[in-house]
């Protein structure tokens, strides 16, 4: 699910839309187009304004996809980075705080995750950025492991695992239904962690992922 940016100045003068408007629909047609699709001319028309009122809000067409690129990292990347950080009383309350992230778009949106993926396929400043969010989440999730007493090497493998593991689900489109994958989220825990979750903590966990679900549902 597309996150929607807040829709917050008004437009001056006689312009129909706001800054919000155009960032919104660049977001949108990234993720369901591909960032070749993300054009001036294009979204003036399907916004029903004329192109100069673009530029009311932006230097140019590359300072738009800038913005799309900061909303990415102050999202997707924010969120892993916020939830491995977060105090934990054991490294399986850990895992599931970064959990939270897979299973409430809200916090994490895979769509638009493989989105800034592709466009990275046709510019190396993209790959850049992806490749520096990519470690800043993983060492995030390293340290995590880290604070839990995991040596060096462990920490880093166990990271990885969780990690790669979760975003090739994404690339790969996996369909699985929720409760599918709950019903292994046990040895989920007990793969990542080399510990056993309690039944409190596999409830605690499902409670989240159903009251995530129907918030979604509720948004569509």
């Amino acid at each position: 699910m597309i996150k929607v940016m807040p829709q917050k100045e008004p437009a001056p003068g006689n312009i129909k839309v706001t800054r919000w408007d155009w960032i919104n629909l660049a977001l949108e047609m990234l993720v369901t187009e591909g960032v070749e699709s993300v054009r001036v001319l294009q979204m003036s028309e399907r916004l029903g304004v004329s192109r100069s009122s673009f530029y009311n809000y932006f230097e140019s067409r590359q300072d738009l996809l800038n913005r799309l690129l900061e909303h990415w990292r102050d999202t997707n990347t924010r969120a892993i980075v916020e939830r491995a950080g977060r105090p934990a009383a054991t490294i399986i309350g850990g895992v599931m705080n970064v959990f939270e992230c897979w299973a409430d778009e809200s916090l994490f949106d895979p769509r638009f995750d493989f989105a800034v993926r592709e466009w990275a396929r046709r510019s190396a400043e993209v790959r850049r950025i992806i490749d520096m969010a990519d470690d800043e989440r993983l060492g995030a999730i390293c340290d995590l492991y880290l604070r839990h007493g995991y040596s060096e090497e462990d920490a880093l493998i166990r990271a990885r695992v969780l990690y790669y593991m979760q975003i090739g689900y994404y690339v790969l489109d996996v369909k699985e239904p929720a409760e599918t994958r709950l019903g292994h989220l046990a040895a989920y825990l007990r793969s990542f962690t080399g510990q056993e979750p309690s039944d409190a903590d596999v409830a605690h966990f499902s409670t989240f992922v159903m009251q995530a679900r129907s918030r979604q549902t509720a948004l569509k």
